[in-house]
This record gives structure tokens, C-alpha cells and sequence, in this order.
């Protein structure tokens, strides 16, 4: 099934410049890019996309280190794209991420593992409405 799914390069990507490579490997998978936009994130859309965590002690800092400097945000498409980008990305931790995936090859620990993703449809939709104006989609026929 087609999908999209949001992937951001966070403050640390950006600072290690990686952001091409990352989006190539996406590339290579199959992936295509939908959407591309180089955004400074807010509180309140933070407070809007972490609303499962406000709470939490954590927050404040992913907050800081997430708004420290501009984000490449992505929209990806294709078939079984959330699952895919999942794969390419590796888990949350990147001492727990296979060799290859993004995470262990680039980040550095939880809060600095270079990319978010979202994890399910539902999160995709509403972080593509946050981030994105209808007029930025744009509808591909066919991923390569």
C-alpha cells in the first residue's frame, strides 16, 4: 500500500552535515520525496507534536535541543513507507540501532539520533498538517 509518512533531520543532522546522505538512502529504498522544507519548529507546534510527552521531565530539553536550530522536514512516499523509513532509521536509541541504519551511523545517543520519524498513519497525517500547507504535497505517480 501507498503511504507517507514525515521524517525530520534534526539539529544534530544538520550540524554533522549529513542531511544529503540521508536523504539519498531514502532515495535508494524507493522512497520519494512529497515534501521538502527547511523549518525553524515553535513551542506550540512542539506542544502539539509531543503532546503524549508535555509532561514528562524529558520534554523541556527535547524541546531546546529539537528549536536549537532549523529542520529539514520531509514528506516520503511510498509502498509500506512507514515501515520502511522505521528500517532505514533504526530504533529510537542508536546504541540499540543495527550497523547501516541512520541511527547508529550517525547519531550519538536518545535525545541527539538525528532523525524523527513518525511511528504510525495517524502520526504522519498530523505532523504533515503541522508542517505542511495542502499546496506543499505533491502527489507523485510512481516512486522510482
Amino acid at each position: 500500500m501507498t503511504e507517507k509518512t514525515v521524517v525530520l533531520i534534526k539539529p544534530d543532522g544538520m550540524e554533522k552535515h549529513v542531511v544529503g546522505e540521508i536523504i539519498a538512502r531514502f532515495e535508494r529504498a524507493g522512497l520519494a520525496l512529497a515534501g521538502l522544507k527547511l523549518v525553524r519548529l515553535t513551542q506550540p507546534i512542539l506542544d502539539l507534536w509531543y503532546a503524549h510527552h508535555k509532561d514528562k521531565p524529558f520534554f523541556p530539553d527535547v524541546c531546546r535541543q529539537i528549536m536549537s536550530c532549523p529542520v529539514v522536514a520531509m514528506i516520503l512516499e511510498g509502498e509500506g513507507a512507514i515501515q520502511k523509513v522505521f528500517d532505514i532509521c533504526g530504533p529510537t536509541d542508536p546504541a540499540e540501532a543495527a550497523p547501516g541504519t541512520i541511527r547508529k551511523d550517525f547519531g550519538t545517543d536518545k535525545p541527539r539520533n538525528v532523525v524523527h520519524r513518525s511511528d504510525s498513519a495517524e502520526a504522519a497525517q498530523k505532523e504533515m498538517t503541522l508542517l505542511f500547507r495542502p499546496e506543499e504535497f505533491f502527489r507523485l505517480s510512481k516512486a522510482p
